[in-house]
């Protein structure tokens, strides 16, 4: 099979990425108010089109909201009329994502400030005939990229790659003319990018 992308070594918007990344641990705050049973959650530096959730631990969503103001976000939650268990909210921004864990017993809210975790997505670009595809993992977190192209009404995966031990990943990927499924999966979380070249 005729190999249609060519790997460069490039350096491709990783200050623009950077630029975009801050200190969560900074920007969020839990207040818990224990004569209203209310937990304030506050975020710096939001955008409208951020998303908040809140998921089980088994990744089962209880409760979502888009952003609808760019600023400070400031919302009051009863997180103990949740039955006993794990939780976490769920942040969702332009380029990362952050957790922050909480459990419920009884009718205590208790949060877990050291299993905070910040987790950065995949960023992707077409330009002309090439793709970059640009990542931080700070983490050095493995990076799986499949690209597919489309192939007799069928998708044909094209090209495979594992990245390992990388924190700024940079990749550029030289496409014919069709059309392609990009697949990146990080941090237990898959992103999906389709391109009509």
């Amino acid at each position: 099979m005729k190999n249609v992308f060519k790997k460069t070594t490039k350096g491709i918007l990783m200050v623009a990425l950077l630029a975009t990344v801050s200190g969560f641990a900074d920007e969020a705050k839990i207040l818990v108010d224990k004569g209203s049973k209310k937990t304030a959650l506050i975020l710096n530096d939001v955008k409208k089109g951020n998303q908040i959730s809140i998921k089980d631990e088994n990744g089962i969503i209880l409760y979502s909201e888009l952003v609808e103001t760019t600023g400070t976000y400031k919302k009051g939650f009863d997180l103990e009329a949740l039955p006993d268990g794990n939780y976490f909210f769920l942040v969702e921004k332009d380029l990362e994502y952050n957790t922050i864990p909480f459990s419920v017993e009884g009718s205590k809210v208790v949060f877990n400030k050291e299993k905070e975790a910040k987790f950065f997505k995949p960023f992707t670009r077409k330009e002309n005939d090439m793709v970059y595809i640009t990542k931080f993992s700070p983490k050095n977190e493995t990076v799986s990229i499949s690209i597919y192209a489309d192939h007799n009404n069928g998708l044909q995966l094209r090209h495979t790659e594992k990245i390992v031990d990388e924190q700024v990943l940079e990749r550029a990927y030289k496409l014919e003319k069709g059309n392609y499924k990009i697949v990146i999966n990080s941090n237990n979380k898959e992103y999906t990018t389709f391109i009509n070249n």
